[in-house]
């Protein structure tokens, strides 16, 4: 694998030609500044501001191929350091110019700007010559830029994660609402989400409401909406819970308007979440190999859907190793002269990717038997066994292939295909 990586920077070396004008720009919000050098890295002509608007667009397209006509040069490459977001709408200018588009690592930014100076010095004309230095060097790579069903696909994954972010905030203040006025709650309904308790919240709240209606006209209440899992026994149970609660009893009527505006925001969120995912399954069913990869257990639509959405394009890969890389998982070594120090994973790459993996497999190590098989293998083998953190890792990278095979053979999941004959024989021999 390293042997292909060095293949890889080769090739984009070998690309800046001398007839390659190389840009660097570093991206604001507002203002951004790009500078020109050429394979040698010879600076070129002078620095471009522009504004993050049409006409700076413009400018910085007017100003590179000014430089192309004076200076002869053929071909563009333009180089950005992808932080924030506020280079994206940059990014398909240029494409749709046909000007391509590389992204350098903001981690080699920061590594390699004292060779400009010999300085701490950071400002946006330096860190725009290191950028250009970095492309010159072939330290680059190709941005997936979703299109099409992948960038939809991102924009629904995305509100997904805020709108759970702000439904568990709701979820937390309710709960702190009854610990607060009806600690006694919980030992009625276990699960406040259900229909039952939502229409207590709702209506009668308080224990002194409660109180007050008792159990059959609760009960009564109940049946117009419930028609099943609730009965005489859960009401009585209720108006015994409510008569001995310690819950507070000063400010009532600020805890009810409290309440109801809690459970406002929350069926707001749920229904958001709810029409969310009903847009992400459409958008599965028009991905070519989405059930295939469905098929695999313990993998569901939010699961697969915040995968691709990450990744885009699974055929735009070569192998699942790229995807390891894209998220982080690959391991780094740390060893020096007879020293080797233990590997770990990179975690250079999308964390939001790395996370969405690391959360997926946990409950596969439980329900998918091959995953199982596997855990228990990685952890128990009497040669280099893997503590279980390590292991779940190992096995995120084995969702990764596994996901790129059915998504781009299109062919069903399949346990002997996963174990495959070495795996077997190994966990047959540990069996």
């Amino acid at each position: 694998m390293k042997y292909k990586q060095k293949v890889k920077q080769n090739q984009r070396i070998l690309g800046i030609t001398e007839q390659t004008l190389v840009v660097g720009a570093d991206i604001a919000k507002e203002t951004h500044v790009a500078r020109a050098i050429e394979f040698r890295g010879i600076e070129l002509g002078k620095d471009c501001v522009f504004q993050n608007q049409r006409d700076g667009l413009t400018k910085l397209v007017s100003w590179m191929k000014e430089l192309q006509r004076v200076h002869v040069k053929t071909d563009v490459i333009f180089g950005i350091e992808p932080t924030g977001h506020y280079w994206f709408p940059l990014a398909e200018f240029l494409q749709n110019e046909g000007i391509k588009v590389v992204v350098v690592n903001p981690h080699h930014v920061n590594k390699t700007k004292e060779l400009e100076d010999n300085s701490q010095t950071k400002n946006d004309y330096k860190d725009a010559k290191v950028i250009a230095d970095l492309v010159r060097n072939g330290k680059y790579t190709e941005p997936q830029l979703p299109t099409e069903v992948y960038a939809d696909l991102r924009i629904f994954m995305n509100l997904r994660e805020k709108v759970m972010v702000n439904l568990g905030q709701v979820q937390r203040r309710i709960q702190n609402w009854l610990d607060r006025f009806f600690p006694e709650y919980s030992e009625v309904f276990k699960d406040w989400e259900g229909k039952a308790s939502l229409i207590t919240l709702s209506e009668f709240p308080t224990p002194e409401e409660i109180i007050t209606l008792g159990s059959l006209n609760i009960l009564k209440r109940w049946k117009q909406d419930v028609k099943r899992a609730v009965g005489i026994k859960r009401a009585e149970k209720l108006v015994k819970a409510a008569s001995v609660s310690i819950g507070i009893t000063r400010g009532l009527t600020a805890a009810r308007i409290e309440m109801k505006a809690l459970l406002e925001q929350y069926e707001l969120l749920t229904r958001q979440l709810e029409d969310i995912m009903g847009q992400v399954e459409v958008l599965l069913e028009q991905i070519p190999g989405s059930s295939e990869m469905l098929s695999i257990p313990g993998v569901g639509a939010a699961t697969l859907a915040g995968f691709l959405a990450e990744t885009g394009d699974l055929s735009k890969y070569n192998h699942g190793q790229q995807i390891i890389r894209l998220a982080g998982f690959n391991l780094r070594e740390n060893s020096s002269g007879k020293k080797k120090g233990k590997s770990s994973i990179s975690k250079r790459g999308r964390s939001r990717l790395r996370a969405l993996l690391y959360r997926a497999v946990m409950p596969m190590v439980a329900k998918n038997a091959e995953f199982q098989a596997l855990h228990n293998y990685y952890t128990t083998r009497s040669v280099n066994p893997l503590k279980k953190k390590q292991s779940l890792v190992a096995l995120c990278g084995k969702l990764i292939r596994v996901l790129y095979t059915l998504g781009t053979k299109k062919i069903l999941y399949n346990s002997q295909d996963v174990l495959g004959p070495v795996r077997q024989a190994q966990l047959q021999v540990a069996a």
